[in-house]
């Protein structure tokens, strides 16, 4: 009993230390302590509290209470909870959950989760935030929108400049600044560097069939929502987590895993809730483990947008069952922000099995703060851009490396490892992408270790690569925010050749599922800077694979426009348009045939559009009909 009540007072301490944003301990740490808790006294009652107590401001209640999401650390555990059922997948944000309660369409509150009953009020933090809605045209309605308030890298360092500036105390870290902010009772105006993302809609006036229609409505509404995909399979969840770990380590805001929802709200009714989590969500952690550790030296590494990237070489520390002797300092900002040097004792994180991250200074060192002036790779004189430090030499070898190198893996050329790159670099046999395509036999065995074997080997496999599918030759371009799955949803819109793809306008990707303005805008400016290198491809014989297609269906040759409430996938639909030989459209025309929608009324622009042409408005169930 004595352990219990032992137990019992350290969840309380942290739980209120972690939503103050100062905690002393891990995430994993605590769930450990809250596991063993609940061996002991699986009935207790500290196990069913939600948030925290602590109140430094006003109090206000919840009209439904903010419950807190079962979590696993194990990938069986998922999948047996998902029971093969369609399930929606977004990053889990670090930051501070909140409640934001519209009237008639006009924003009046925010508060805080709190305890899950009663949370604080932070109306004058969230009208800060300059993207969050205040007043909605569209749906003049009383509704409730749930979220996360959170700092992105390049905000939390701007913030941190301007408050020295004031002469208030410079951040610890991006993690717990949220907290902070969010609990002054001054300087206010600081909010403005916050974020939020919308994930839960509540309201007695709108009705939804899926979780996916409330992420493309809270879209609608103006909200900035995590990016979401419907999780089918094993193999979908995997992948799903090796993107999460991948933004751990390389994404511009913190997250500590996954949320997974069932799609189908029916489900939601039917499972319900405890008193301490609903039964039909699910949060998935990576195990986390931090270390302190002193920082022998500083590298930087040019990657393929000539970005020079900060890597601290560290006393080796056994973290999270590995030797850790290397640590990502982010960028040039987050160096500048805490002087980063040889000699800083420092915390780091190692979660998911990722390459760990500073956290943030614990006793610096007394030797001087200094940054490169000329580029590691070719010596060049190197600029500042806000919070990076740029190389801009097109013909950097590290720079160029690392863009070749990133394609070679992509395209899938096996055989060409980054030592071997290296090599035929330094020999002058590779000056960019398509130069891979000149490589000829002789070439190759000029090369240490490659005999006639081999060098006809990585030849073949050269050749192979020019057979490929759209979709990945523009994944491995290196187009910022051209992840696979982002290809994907641009070839299934209907752009489904290069020539198409490259003549995407910003207006036209933002149409698009996942791609907000600036993301769109960030995709076709990195797009063109890549032309030159797409029409030299190009020359080389690219042969494109194509999905086959059917031509003597009910749909064939028939435009298709979809917008509003679906069950189904968009990226799913406009998939089946196409193999049955229809065309998938982004906009409503003239030469449009069929606007596919499962609202009967709605105010959207496109259902309109098609009312006044007399365009025939069907649902998904009609064309599966026509499509059968």
């Amino acid at each position: 009993m004595n352990r219990v009540k032992e137990l019992e007072l350290e969840i309380i301490k942290h739980k209120n230390l972690y939503y103050q944003g100062k905690p002393e301990i891990s995430d994993f740490e605590y769930d450990g302590l809250e596991d063993e808790l609940r061996e002991l006294d699986p009935k207790n009652e500290v196990l069913l509290m939600v948030g925290s107590a602590n109140f430094k401001s006003e109090k206000i209640e919840h009209d439904q209470k903010m419950l807190s999401l079962n979590k696993t650390y194990k990938v069986d555990d998922l999948l047996s909870w998902a029971d093969k059922k369609p399930v929606i997948s977004t990053f889990k944000i670090d930051g501070s959950s909140c409640s934001l309660i519209y009237k008639k369409g006009r924003f009046e509150v925010a508060k805080t989760r709190g305890d899950g009953k009663f949370g604080e009020n932070i109306s004058n933090k969230i009208l800060c935030i300059e993207h969050v809605p205040k007043i909605l045209d569209s749906y003049k309605h009383d509704f409730e929108i749930r979220g996360e308030v959170y700092c992105r890298e390049d905000d939390f360092i701007h913030l941190s400049q301007e408050m020295q500036k004031m002469g208030l105390e410079k951040p610890t870290s991006q993690r717990n600044i949220v907290a902070g902010l969010l609990g002054r009772k001054e300087n206010i105006e600081l909010s403005r560097y916050l974020s939020f993302q919308a994930f839960e809609l509540i309201s007695d006036d709108i009705k939804l069939k899926s979780e996916e229609d409330k992420f493309h409505t809270l879209q609608k509404f103006g909200f900035e929502t995590p990016d979401f995909f419907i999780n089918k399979n094993k193999k979908d969840f995997e992948n799903r987590l090796h993107e999460a770990k991948a933004f751990m380590s390389e994404g511009d805001y913190l997250i500590d895993g996954l949320v997974f929802s069932f799609n189908d709200l029916k489900l939601h009714d039917q499972l319900g809730e405890t008193a301490h989590h609903p039964r039909y969500k699910m949060a998935f952690k990576f195990q986390g483990e931090t270390k302190n550790t002193k920082i022998r030296s500083l590298s930087w590494q040019v990657s393929r947008n000539g970005i020079l990237t900060p890597v601290a070489n560290v006393e080796p520390v056994e973290l999270s069952g590995a030797k850790v002797s290397r640590v990502t300092l982010h960028n040039y900002g987050m160096v500048k922000q805490f002087e980063l040097k040889s000699g800083d004792e420092i915390e780091i994180v190692r979660s998911g099995e990722v390459i760990p991250k500073f956290l943030g200074v614990v006793k610096a060192s007394s030797k001087p703060f200094e940054v490169p002036e000329k580029c590691p790779s070719c010596d060049e004189k190197i600029f500042i851009d806000d919070i990076r430090l740029l190389c801009k030499n097109d013909v950097c070898p590290d720079k160029v490396k690392d863009e070749i190198l990133n394609f070679i893996q992509k395209i899938g050329i096996d055989d060409l490892s980054g030592k071997r790159l290296e090599e035929m670099i330094k020999a002058g046999l590779v000056t960019d992408i398509p130069s891979i395509y000149d490589l000829t036999r002789e070439q190759l065995m000029t090369l240490d270790k490659v005999k006639d074997k081999l060098a006809d080997k990585i030849i073949s496999n050269i050749e192979k690569s020019k057979s490929v599918d759209v979709i990945t030759f523009l994944s491995s371009l290196g187009i910022t925010g051209g992840a696979f799955n982002k290809c994907e949803k641009v070839v299934n819109y209907g752009h489904d050749t290069v020539e198409k793809v490259m003549a995407l306008t910003v207006e036209e990707l933002s149409q698009i599922e996942s791609f907000a303005e600036k993301s769109a805008t960030e995709f076709v400016t990195s797009l063109q800077s890549k032309k030159n290198i797409v029409n030299k491809l190009l020359s080389k014989g690219f042969n494109f694979k194509t999905r086959e297609v059917k031509t003597d269906t009910a749909i064939a040759g028939k435009k298709f426009c979809i917008t509003g409430n679906l069950t189904m996938k968009r990226s799913e639909l406009q998939k089946m348009i196409k193999e049955n030989g229809g065309v998938a459209v982004s906009s409503v025309s003239k030469a449009t045939d069929y606007l596919i929608t499962n609202d009967t009324e709605s105010s959207s622009s496109k259902f309109k559009k098609a009312k006044e042409l007399n365009i025939s408005i069907i649902n998904e169930s009609k064309f599966m009909e026509m499509i059968d």
